[in-house]
């Protein structure tokens, strides 16, 4: 046996409104139409989906305030992380530098889920 593929990220969210806002409009993920029998929405990103899914109340809480990348999150690679950056910050969303030295920054939406974002 052997795993050969990653399929998807499954991501609760409180607010299925905002968290469009954030993972559809603001990062630009390209919306795929299901018939969800729960509230959610999943995004397509190459091969490999992201799904949110409605969970009313949830808020994640940062075990490692001080370095967002030491917590749970997932990572996105672009090809303009300038760009991602810009519109993260006009939409008042916050963004971390990687301490790394990469070019890389982390996010965080309306329901405090880490992003990783990587220039590649």
């Amino acid at each position: 046996m052997t795993i050969i593929q990653c399929l998807h990220t499954a991501i609760l969210v409180s607010n299925l409104e905002k968290a469009e806002q954030f993972y559809g409009s603001i990062l630009g993920l390209e919306k795929v139409e299901r018939n969800l029998k729960y509230p959610g929405v999943w995004y397509q990103i190459g091969d490999y989906q992201i799904h949110l899914m409605v969970h009313p109340g949830f808020n994640f809480t940062l075990s490692n305030p001080e370095k967002w990348g030491r917590n749970p999150h997932f990572s996105l690679g672009t090809n303009n992380l300038s760009d991602i950056i810009a519109r993260l910050q006009s939409g008042g969303y916050p963004v971390q530098m990687s301490q790394s030295g990469r070019a890389a920054c982390f996010t965080k939406d309306f329901d405090g889920n880490v992003i990783e974002i990587s220039q590649i």
